[in-house]
């Protein structure tokens, strides 16, 4: 019975770490998938081609391509299309890693 109740959460470790977790800060308001996230502290769970960005109590998943270059990022950065308060987050290269976060294209700008 031991034996089945280690190997669970040994299952259970090996599961939550494969998703990835990483913290980024928006300079300005911007939308993801519809959804307007103010400026502030994010923390990024990546799990194969999924993205949830979770603040507080709020989180949004969204659909991304997760491309690893050959050398890893100095520090975080993210690209944005539109201009003014209608701005939509594209791309978002993690600092020190190689990985970097494509998102689809957003309706309407």
């Amino acid at each position: 019975m031991l034996k089945r109740f280690v190997l669970a959460f040994a299952i259970l470790g090996l599961a939550v770490a494969s998703a990835e977790s990483y913290r980024v800060t928006l300079s300005q308001p911007s939308t993801v998938k519809g959804k307007q996230l103010k400026a502030g502290e994010y923390r990024l769970n990546v799990e194969n081609s999924k993205l949830t960005i979770v603040n507080g109590k709020e989180s949004v998943e969204v659909p991304v391509k997760v491309q690893t270059g050959d050398t890893k990022f100095d520090s975080t950065s993210i690209r944005y299309t539109g201009t003014g308060d209608k701005v939509s987050i594209t791309e978002i290269r993690i600092g020190g890693t190689k990985t970097t976060l494509l998102f689809e294209e957003q309706a309407g700008l």
